[in-house]
């Protein structure tokens, strides 16, 4: 009986372990975009059903304007590292690795697409402003 008692308190211990530890789960960055109006569980269990039915619609019959293309969640999900810059599907911090490493599940896709979001053209087209003081320092040594 006692070694019976033994055995309960260890493996209800073992099971305590995880509730003790916290949330084990993957920690998911935050998107930059607009929230999705199905919302994120929907979005969670549902994401690679509409992946595939929307690389068919767009393979198999040429539809370019699906409602959930891959392009627009790199976009929105687009996580940068360090140096600002949004890191590629290398990188742990890559939105998409964050819960394909943790379910153990080998992302294919950025085989041929890309893993992080391409600078627009209009990007291009309007440089940002640099800082009014370096403006002042130029302008000063203009005029000397």
């Amino acid at each position: 009986m006692r070694r019976l008692v033994v055995a309960l308190l260890f493996v209800t211990g073992l099971l305590a372990l995880p509730a003790m530890a916290g949330d084990l789960g993957p920690v998911i960055p935050k998107a930059t975009g607009v929230a999705h109006i199905e919302g994120n569980l929907f979005m969670r269990i549902n994401h690679m059903k509409l992946m595939v039915h929307d690389r068919d619609m767009t393979v198999h019959e040429g539809d370019r304007q699906v409602k959930y293309s891959l392009k627009a969640c790199v976009e929105c999900h687009a996580v940068n590292g360090h140096d600002a810059q949004p890191v590629a599907v290398t990188s742990e911090k890559h939105f998409c690795r964050v819960c394909h490493d943790y379910a153990a599940v080998k992302i294919d896709c950025f085989e041929c697409h890309n893993s992080k979001p391409q600078i627009s053209s209009s990007a291009l087209l309007k440089p940002e402003m640099p800082d009014s003081t370096e403006i002042a320092a130029y302008l000063k040594e203009a005029t000397q």
